[in-house]
């Protein structure tokens, strides 16, 4: 490995661990465009869809447990909520792991493309104003949340994302749940799902070792950063970047397959 080889990751994944410490998506929402497209722009070979689904697994494990003991304190974290999809996501993205060795390279960046899409599409969806409700006070369908999250663990342990771009939107959309308290928990569910996505993609060697240990050093440092800032910044800023970022995202994907 060069010393351009080396500092390429690193950035990749310091910025997309400082978005994911931030808004609690996992960060894989960035980082699986940046893996595919910015290596090949300064000389270095281009990863293979599989190697990126396989490299953002392993990243994002570190990465959201990173985030969450940034959010430790201050009651933002739903533990009925992580139960319950936590266990959900957990079965369903060991499953879409698994399953991903598979599917061709371009099968396992549509299922990509199709996962921001959505998720872009909810995040522009007008949102119960919640955020001043009381943590205590918050609530929510048990059942819904633990299918939706099975579900969200298949698609998301194929691309080796975590979900956690497509558990914020569904918790503040249709779970109702305040916007911090949502940055939190899905990162605490994201750590989860990526058990399942981790080992999922080692058995199947779809893992590069070098690049993920590189992506896990920038992860460690970059998350706590990430998370600090989001818990100082207005809500309705955080929701806007997050559907920004999630719909420019889907568009980049969506006109390089088609």
């Amino acid at each position: 490995m060069d010393i351009t080889f080396i500092m390429v990751i690193f950035l990749i994944g310091f910025v997309g661990s400082f978005v994911s410490g931030m808004l609690g998506i996992g960060g894989s929402i960035i980082k699986y465009p940046m893996l595919l497209y910015i290596p090949p722009l300064f000389g270095l070979v281009a990863f293979s869809a599989h190697e990126v689904s396989g490299i953002s697994a392993v990243q994002v494990f570190f990465a959201s447990i990173a985030g969450v003991w940034a959010y430790r304190k201050g009651g933002y974290l739903n533990k009925p909520l992580i139960i319950y999809m936590g266990g959900a996501i957990l079965a369903g993205s060991f499953v879409g792991s698994y399953g991903s060795m598979f599917l061709s390279e371009n099968s396992v960046t549509v299922v990509y493309g199709i996962l921001a899409l959505i998720a872009a599409v909810m995040m522009f969806i007008p949102k119960k104003q919640i955020d001043d409700k009381p943590m205590n006070e918050v609530t929510f369908n048990k059942p819904l949340a633990a299918i939706l999250a099975f579900i969200v663990g298949i698609g998301s342990g194929i691309v080796g994302a975590a979900g956690g771009f497509l558990l914020v939107p569904i918790m503040l959309v249709v779970l109702g749940i305040p916007t911090r308290m949502t940055i939190a928990t899905s990162l605490a569910i994201t750590f989860i799902s990526s058990i399942g996505g981790t080992i999922g993609k080692l058995m199947t060697g779809q893992v590069d070792y070098y690049s993920a240990v590189i992506m896990i050093v920038a992860s460690l440092l970059a998350a706590p950063l990430g998370a600090k800032i989001g818990k100082k910044m207005n809500t309705k800023i955080l929701q806007s970047f997050l559907a920004v970022l999630i719909l420019a995202t889907a568009i980049k994907i969506w006109v390089d397959l088609l």
